[in-house]
């Protein structure tokens, strides 16, 4: 099933110059990229990103954390694109991510775990809304029938 995922990376993993290769392992696994910008966040939309966290004891610490530096927002597409991208990514403790992943080969602390990633379809659905109001670029690869039966 082709759908569509949003895919952070965070304040650590820009500040470490991670972008290239995070975006380099969704590029290689067959993805296509349809919406990227690079900004910074403020309170509000912070607030609004992580509300499903909001009772939770590090909410405050999350907000400040995505706010402390620029992150890349991206729209991936692609068959099984959710599942995929969060096996790409790894467990959100970069303690319990396999090698391979990109936590498991570039984080260490939970508090610093590079990148985020939608957990489902409607997560995704509300995540891209929010970030891309304006709606994401159309466009085939040329290698989409190589990548793609």
């Amino acid at each position: 099933m082709v759908e569509q995922t949003f895919i952070m990376i965070k304040p650590d993993g820009v500040q470490r110059g991670l972008i290239a290769e995070i975006i380099s392992r969704f590029e290689k696994k067959g993805f296509t990229l349809r919406a990227m910008r690079l900004m910074t966040v403020d309170k509000s939309f912070a607030e609004t990103h992580y509300q499903d966290l909001s009772s939770k004891p590090f909410f405050a610490g999350l907000v400040s954390y995505i706010m402390s530096g620029p992150v890349v927002a991206m729209v991936w597409e692609g068959k099984n694109v959710i599942a995929t991208g969060r096996l790409l990514i790894g467990a959100t403790n970069p303690a319990q991510s396999a090698p391979g992943t990109i936590r498991g080969d570039l984080a260490i602390d939970i508090g610093r775990n590079v990148i985020h990633g939608s957990d489902s379809a409607e997560s995704a659905k509300a995540e891209i809304n929010l970030w891309f109001p304006e709606g994401t670029c159309e466009w085939k690869s040329a290698m989409h029938s190589w990548i793609n039966e």
